[in-house]
């Protein structure tokens, strides 16, 4: 008996000293313009986005750097430009601000084959209509099987999100060469959605990954003033924005509606007041071991990464790994072999966290 309490208490101290482990954070490179997102190409490079349009490929042997030439018309205006990256099978997916003429933007998803020279990119969606707007692009992806998943932002216009005969305000399900599922919403049951949407009613989706455990999407999305929210992607629901106000306020400090209310997809967690949620990711990796399934989610306004451990979409318990360390936080990734985390800053860094 003595034999397994001594047992149980080793494992449990074991368990409390893996949870007080103080991560590490090294600055790996800085001097960047504005990074908006980060993808591996294998565990020694990494290509980064620039908001003004430029793409960044980083050798983490060396710290050198290099930016690559392409041929996408960007407009950078406000939130807009050079956006996500994303890397799979020798292929780069990028999402940024098209220019569609005087004045006129939209998100816009493109796909290259990668070389180290130059990228020459075909658009593989765009989001309509385009609109004269610097707000709310959204503009995170994921892959899923044979899909490429998009967050779309609703560029400012709030109850564009509740018309699916829009793209903006919406999450996006095309095939990896933009060919549209036959098993899309409006195949099944939402005749007047367009064809690529999955879900509506969002407002301006920062971050998105999916879970290597339940194999679900997640998201993370700006409200207005508070009602910011962490969430499961779900075919043919309903995120309510702007009928439902998620907790927040107009920035008039008008109210705009309930927090939730029946009918309308309910996130796991709401920020209210905003810590202006930006990406996130569900970690799976041998570094954290005691953080796998948990969420981490970056901010901008507090400058923090905070984990979020959930179960059936029921939030668990939420911690702050770190804040006001080393900026405001834009993207973050797990390099595969090790479970280290690379974070990139709006202040121009890219950063390792590990043990």
């Amino acid at each position: 008996m003595m034999k397994q309490v001594s047992i149980f208490l080793f494992f449990f101290l074991y368990i409390l000293n893996l949870e007080a482990t103080e991560p590490k954070l090294k600055e790996i490179v800085s001097g960047m313009t504005n990074p908006w997102s980060l993808t591996f190409i294998n565990e020694n490079k990494l290509l980064i986005t620039e908001k003004p349009g430029n793409l960044i490929l980083v050798n983490l042997n060396n710290q050198k750097t290099k930016s690559l030439k392409h041929n996408l018309k960007i407009l950078e205006d406000g939130q807009g430009g050079m956006l996500e990256v994303l890397y799979f099978k020798e292929n780069i997916y990028v999402s940024y601000s098209e220019n569609r003429g005087n004045g006129n933007s939209s998100t816009s998803v493109a796909i290259a084959k990668f070389n180290d020279k130059k990228l020459n990119f075909k658009n593989i969606f765009r989001a309509e209509p385009p609109i004269n707007s610097g707000y709310h692009f959204g503009s995170r992806m994921v892959i899923k099987d044979k899909y490429l998943f998009i967050s779309v932002g609703e560029r400012g216009k709030g109850m564009i999100a509740q018309d699916p005969t829009k793209h903006p305000g919406s999450i996006i399900r095309i095939h990896l060469d933009g060919k549209i599922p036959k098993d899309n919403p409006k195949f099944k049951n939402k005749k007047i959605w367009l064809p690529e949407i999955y879900q509506i009613g969002v407002r301006n989706p920062q971050g998105m990954d999916l879970s290597p455990f339940d194999k679900k999407i997640y998201i993370t999305n700006h409200g207005a003033r508070g009602g910011d929210w962490f969430g499961e992607v779900r075919y043919g629901e309903n995120y309510g924005w702007k009928i439902l106000g998620w907790g927040g306020t107009n920035y008039t400090g008008t109210k705009i509606g309930p927090k939730w209310k029946p009918g309308f997809t309910k996130a796991i967690k709401y920020w209210v007041p905003s810590i202006a949620v930006s990406s996130m990711i569900i970690y799976k990796g041998n570094e954290f071991k005691e953080w796998e399934g948990d969420a981490l989610i970056g901010s901008l306004k507090d400058q923090s990464l905070r984990k979020i451990r959930f179960k059936k979409n029921k939030l668990i318990e939420e911690k702050i790994i770190f804040k006001g360390t080393i900026g405001r936080i834009r993207d973050l990734e797990i390099q595969n072999n090790s479970g280290k985390i690379f974070i990139i800053t709006d202040q121009g860094s890219l950063w390792r966290l590990q043990k």
